[in-house]
């Protein structure tokens, strides 16, 4: 976690494929189709750079175009496969959140930090639906408001744990969404002694979670999972009696499983 990042003013840094990137990435469930115009504003880039992107991705097979609008086409997916298929414990993993799902009846996900947020590497879901959004392997969400992003900032150095407070915004998501920066950070200070964390509808009204680190058998930090729930369904005891150690168990064997 502490290698160096490069920033944009550096010379190795390419701008142009960090402007094509940021291009793919306008695009997501509520935006699968834009116009150059929709691209541009989303990216904040003029309409000719925009132009020239959307048209390369055209050239390579990543973007269709229809009339004025433009979509993302399957061969994305080839970039998420490359991930997917270097992360040997995957399947591993993908099994023991389907053990926690078929006993428990709630979902189960495994998410990685990326930046400001978690993204959803391995998902079990349970019938019912808990967000407004459908979670699924892929999805982003502010690592400050979910279990997992407080697992895993517990994880960082002091020093990346305050760059990231010292750059994220806090948000009212809920009235019980934590926006002070202090308060944050004696959050994230008691994740990092206690070694797991509830996050109890500061994201979303009625979402209630439950977060472990999972690390492999040579100590390596694979993400975080967690469990999460309806808090008019369970209450914060059955959270902490069954659902917490049901996923320290589950962490436990991951460890054992991928020496």
């Amino acid at each position: 976690m502490d290698e160096q990042i490069l920033n944009p003013g550096d010379r190795d840094y390419v701008g142009a494929l960090a402007s094509g990137l940021e291009v793919l990435q306008a695009f997501d469930a509520e935006h699968p189709r834009m116009t150059l115009s929709e691209v541009a504003a989303r990216t904040a880039m003029d309409r000719a750079k925009a132009r020239r992107f959307l048209l390369t991705l055209h050239a390579l097979g990543f973007v269709k175009r229809n009339g004025r609008q433009f979509e993302l086409t399957p061969r994305v997916l080839q970039l998420g496969y490359a991930y997917q298929a270097s992360n040997q414990y995957r399947a591993v993993i993908q099994q023991y959140l389907e053990g926690i799902t078929a006993e428990l009846g709630e979902s189960s996900s495994l998410a990685v930090l990326d930046g400001d947020d978690v993204v959803y590497v391995v998902r079990s879901s349970a019938r019912h639906r808990l967000m407004a959004i459908t979670l699924s392997v892929g999805t982003r969400l502010p690592a400050a408001y979910t279990s997992m992003g407080r697992v895993l900032l517990a994880q960082l150095s002091e020093a990346e744990r305050e760059a990231f407070l010292e750059r994220v915004r806090l948000e009212h998501f809920t009235d019980a969404s934590i926006i002070d920066k202090g308060l944050l950070r004696t959050e994230v200070d008691r994740v990092r002694e206690q070694g797991y964390s509830i996050v109890d509808q500061e994201l979303d009204s009625g979402l209630r979670s439950v977060a472990v680190p999972v690390f492999a058998g040579d100590g390596e930090l694979l993400g975080a999972i967690n469990i999460s729930t309806n808090a008019a369904r369970v209450d914060m005891e059955t959270l902490m009696g069954v659902y917490l150690p049901r996923l320290q168990q589950a962490a436990e064997a991951m460890r054992r499983t991928t020496r």
